[in-house]
């Protein structure tokens, strides 16, 4: 076994079976190995609901597995911000009718990602590596990274792409191999752009890497005139920014497959003449909510911050850490029905483990046994019943260590540091003066440590205002 072999194997869709990882740096001998993962995030629109949580939540473990076996330096792990999409466009129209589109588009995505930090915080996710926003990547930066107008140019230079009709499209059929991922015959594929397939296409299912914008819309400078990209570019660029042309791991949800990750292969190997934008594809299941898809329509679409701060599921408010373990007790490719019933049954489990843990001294390694299913990708529910055990077999702090690599402690903290006041003192001061990444570092900080920020506004003076209080 070389060294980047950890033992770890991960269920591939590409080639639809498990592989063993092998992170490249290792293989290639890089004096500073890297294990080298990027995941789609959220598009900063409105809050997020609670089956945009499944991916968070399950690349959050698998990131602090990895960092658990090759090391917290050596594991890079990039979740984008999606702040450019027709849907912000719409909010701020709708919400700030008064302002300046972009000012207005700035408050929609500031609110929103500030909420989806706090939400995935709740449920004991660890901050990315990286988080980059796709508006900071449209046009060439001063420092070098890459951007999507040149990635857009080389594709066109390179024979992938063309102008037609105020748009720039990538040519579907200029790639040989396109719809590897998806197994998807390209005949039958429908258009993966965001907007209706018009004649100017050379073939249906060429998709939109550059679209011309209205006065009203937001616009950036390009060879093609003042617009804006298509989705998927935004990925391709992003990852390449922190990743290099090609990675080891690339994850999403189900519904990511087509057209959004066949797409971004398709730039990226084109654009980079590459045999591969990442070595493993990994997709967690669907989430349905009460035996039945969650939809508006049916009033069972719950946001995250819903469920963790409203009785709106199950007639009461659940913790993070219930949200979490309900979620991890399926295994990730899975459908999952999120139901009160599996919360229920969540919050019970970890205080039965708490009253199990009374008493627990020292600190402990996993149990082999647990590390070993987590390494077999990601065996979780397996693992849980093995914390059991643990328990059973009187080996308490070895199913604590187990758990809290998950993301998981059920045991209780009832003191907390005295500074924690004056850090959200000074959180809410740089939020005041929009530093936020150093903002986001407080709150992700006193979340590791089990406290739970609430943001809200002072009825009386309009003034945001936070609270805190301990998980679970």
């Amino acid at each position: 076994m070389d060294q980047g072999d950890k033992g770890v194997t991960l269920f591939n869709t590409m080639t639809r079976r498990k592989e063993a990882l092998r992170p490249l740096d290792w293989r290639n001998g890089a004096p500073d190995p890297k294990l080298r993962m990027y995941v789609c995030g959220p598009t900063v629109y409105d809050e997020a609901h609670i089956g945009n949580a499944r991916p968070v939540i399950v690349f959050d473990v698998l990131f602090r597995l990895l960092r658990h076996l090759y090391g917290e330096d050596h594991v890079t792990y990039v979740r984008n911000i999606t702040d450019v999409d027709d849907k912000i466009n719409a909010r701020a129209a709708r919400d700030f009718p008064g302002l300046e589109l972009n000012e207005a588009i700035r408050r929609v995505t500031e609110c929103t990602a500030e909420q989806f930090h706090r939400d995935v915080a709740a449920l004991g996710c660890l901050a990315p590596s990286f988080e980059p926003r796709a508006t900071e990547f449209v046009v060439p930066r001063g420092d070098g990274l890459p951007d999507m107008v040149s990635m857009i140019e080389a594709l066109i230079e390179r024979g992938h792409a063309y102008e037609a009709g105020g748009e720039v499209l990538f040519a579907v059929r200029s790639m040989p191999d396109y719809g590897a991922l998806s197994r998807r015959n390209l005949d039958d594929q429908q258009a993966g752009a965001r907007v209706a397939v018009e004649a100017h296409k050379r073939d249906p299912a060429d998709f939109v890497l550059w679209k011309l914008s209205d006065a009203n819309e937001p616009g950036w400078p390009s060879p093609w005139g003042r617009g804006r990209p298509g989705w998927h570019i935004e990925c391709s660029v992003m990852s390449e920014a922190y990743l290099g042309q090609t990675f080891d791991i690339h994850g999403g949800g189900l519904d990511l497959i087509f057209p959004h990750h066949e797409n971004e292969i398709a730039q990226s190997r084109c654009a980079h003449g590459t045999h591969a934008m990442a070595e493993i594809w990994m997709h967690n299941g669907f989430l349905q909510v009460e035996g039945r898809k969650m939809s508006k329509s049916l009033g069972n679409f719950h946001t995250i911050r819903e469920v963790l701060e409203t009785d709106k599921v199950g007639g009461r408010s659940w913790p993070g850490e219930a949200v979490r373990l309900a979620m991890l007790k399926t295994h990730y490719r899975e459908p999952i029905d999120f139901t009160a019933a599996r919360l229920d049954e969540a919050v019970r489990e970890l205080d039965r483990w708490e009253r199990l843990a009374e008493g627990a001294e020292g600190e402990a390694e996993p149990d082999e046994r647990f590390l070993d299913l987590l390494k077999d990708d990601l065996s979780l529910s397996a693992a849980i019943a093995r914390t059991h055990e643990l328990f059973d077999e009187g080996q308490a702090a070895n199913a604590l260590a187990g758990l809290r690599l998950v993301g998981l402690d059920p045991v209780r903290k009832a003191e907390i540091g005295s500074d924690v006041e004056q850090r959200i003192a000074a959180r809410l001061d740089l939020l005041r003066a929009r530093d936020f990444a150093a903002a986001d570092r407080i709150r992700d900080e006193l979340a590791a440590e089990g406290v739970l920020l609430k943001d809200g506004k002072d009825p009386a003076s309009g003034e945001r205002v936070t609270t805190w209080e301990m998980r679970r």
